[in-house]
């Protein structure tokens, strides 16, 4: 063979050799990368070219699929009672994704899942029908916290203490999904006027927004001060002078009820009138680290708290002087909860002592309804002894029969809960925030359910804002649709 030839040939052959290496490169290890790539139109056209699977509410979807006209996306989302479930559902949107309950579930609602094909399915690429994600929320209750919330900002989250199921979840003011799940000139301006609402509908207030949780996070400190045994019961004098002179300091700690029986209180006396001068002498007396030791059994600093979704972590400071934690005994400083955290808190009082772990979907399905994740055994651990949450149930009821939270009364069921209002702005400038937290049994069926209320923002004259005002009374309503 001529020398030339034979030069020309292998190179030649090199060069398919590459093309072919180069085309099995793309195939079988960039082409996962290429196929979720967000700018890859064909995947949006795929993922939206069938009805998406639903997520369920009582038995009855609250989501659906609709036909488009004029896109190439075939189908888009659409919710029944869209503002009601959005903080459930949160949104899947042609052009801006998927966030919550549809984001997590992405995946097993449009097909794309490998748990919800076949073997072959899997080989050969084919779409399976796609399955569905059914929640534990309570209609009742999440329709009492909605309407009960109203024009507020604020939010609200429901537990059963005993199952770790959330009941109900609302945000307000909240946002209709629907009006921006497709691609539309309609859906770009709409969610551009909540992009750019002040008032942050997007924001999802119960797990998502992390605030001071003012006097609820007393109920933390009492509890360590138990539990570390520095005072034998609720019932012992705590040798608290009032006013609290904050160490190291002459800044004085003023109670929010002048009048209140606060010096030497004990803590069934100190949480009925929310005395500052007892837990913030107590946070000093056990130390920050005892105080941060306790808070995070009750999943405060947890990065990683999922129900599925991701909640926002709630913060317990640490590094501070003296003065400071003493301020953290009073949930202000450096402190921050949501309300999902605050609701844990008196769900482990009520429930013995044991934290089960929050969850608000029980069952991931397939098209046919199979069982593909199950969680309705959720893990469960002890925070507290038995004494310790008995002891701290009974100064709650206290609290709502003879204290500050008496708007949270439900005729016929055993009420314990306790108020707050943190203080907000430099120098306590703005509106403070009003929390409400408790949990309510019916003596009869045994049903349980714990609660927790935060109105960030309200028309309430300043000397109004209060959580027995305005949080204990949503609270009410909440904790009477779930005993029922």
């Amino acid at each position: 063979m001529n020398k030339m030839i034979r030069r020309a040939s292998v190179f030649s052959l090199l060069l398919v050799l590459a093309l072919l290496g180069r085309v099995t490169w793309v195939q079988f290890y960039e082409g996962q990368a290429l196929a979720d790539n967000k700018e890859n139109r064909r995947k949006a056209i795929e993922q939206y070219a069938y009805p998406l699977g639903d997520i369920i509410v009582a038995g009855e979807a609250v989501t659906g699929s609709k036909r488009t006209t004029g896109s190439d996306l075939a189908y888009k989302r659409t919710y029944k009672e869209g503002e009601l479930y959005a903080p459930v559902t949160g949104y899947s949107s042609q052009v801006y994704g998927a966030n919550l309950l549809e984001g997590v579930y992405q995946d097993v609602l449009d097909g794309t899942s490998l748990e919800l094909g076949g073997p072959m399915d899997v080989l050969t690429g084919k779409r399976a029908d796609p399955g569905g994600v059914v929640t534990t929320i309570d209609p009742e209750v999440q329709r009492a916290a909605f309407e009960a919330l109203g024009d507020t900002k604020g939010a609200a989250v429901a537990l059963d203490p005993a199952t770790g199921r959330v009941l109900g979840m609302v945000s307000t003011p909240s946002y209709d999904p629907s009006v921006f799940s497709g691609s539309g000139q309609q859906d770009v301006a709409r969610w551009s006027e909540l992009g750019e609402d002040p008032d942050k509908p997007l924001v999802n207030r119960a797990i998502r927004n992390p605030l001071a949780p003012g006097s609820t996070f007393k109920l933390v400190v009492a509890a360590a001060a138990l539990e570390e045994g520095l005072y034998s019961s609720v019932d012992e004098a705590t040798k608290s002078p009032s006013p609290y002179k904050l160490p190291d300091t002459t800044r004085v700690l003023e109670n929010a009820i002048a009048t209140a029986p606060c010096e030497n209180a004990s803590l069934r006396t100190a949480l009925r009138y929310s005395c500052n001068n007892v837990f913030a002498k107590a946070a000093v007396d056990l130390g920050e680290d005892k105080v941060r030791a306790m808070s995070e059994k009750f999943g405060f600093n947890d990065a990683e708290q999922d129900i599925p979704v991701r909640a926002y972590e709630s913060v317990y400071p640490k590094g501070m002087d003296r003065p400071s934690t003493a301020l953290t005994g009073i949930g202000q400083f450096e402190v921050t909860a949501t309300p999902l955290q605050i609701a844990m808190v008196s769900a482990v009082i009520e429930n013995d002592g044991e934290l089960v772990e929050p969850h608000m979907v029980s069952q991931v399905t397939d098209a046919d309804g199979n069982t593909l994740e199950d969680f309705t055994d959720p893990a469960t651990e002890r925070v507290l002894s038995e004494s310790t949450a008995r002891g701290l149930r009974s100064a709650m009821e206290t609290v709502v029969e003879e204290g500050t939270g008496s708007n949270a009364r439900i005729p016929g069921a055993t009420v314990g809960g306790k108020t707050g209002t943190a203080q907000r702005g430099v120098n306590n400038s703005e509106k403070p925030y009003a929390w409400f937290t408790s949990y309510g049994q019916d003596p009869d069926s045994g049903q349980q359910v714990a609660v927790a209320v935060l109105i960030e923002q309200s028309d309430a004259a300043r000397s109004e804002v209060s959580g027995n005002g305005l949080a204990a009374p949503i609270a009410k309503a909440m904790m009477a649709a779930a005993l029922k």
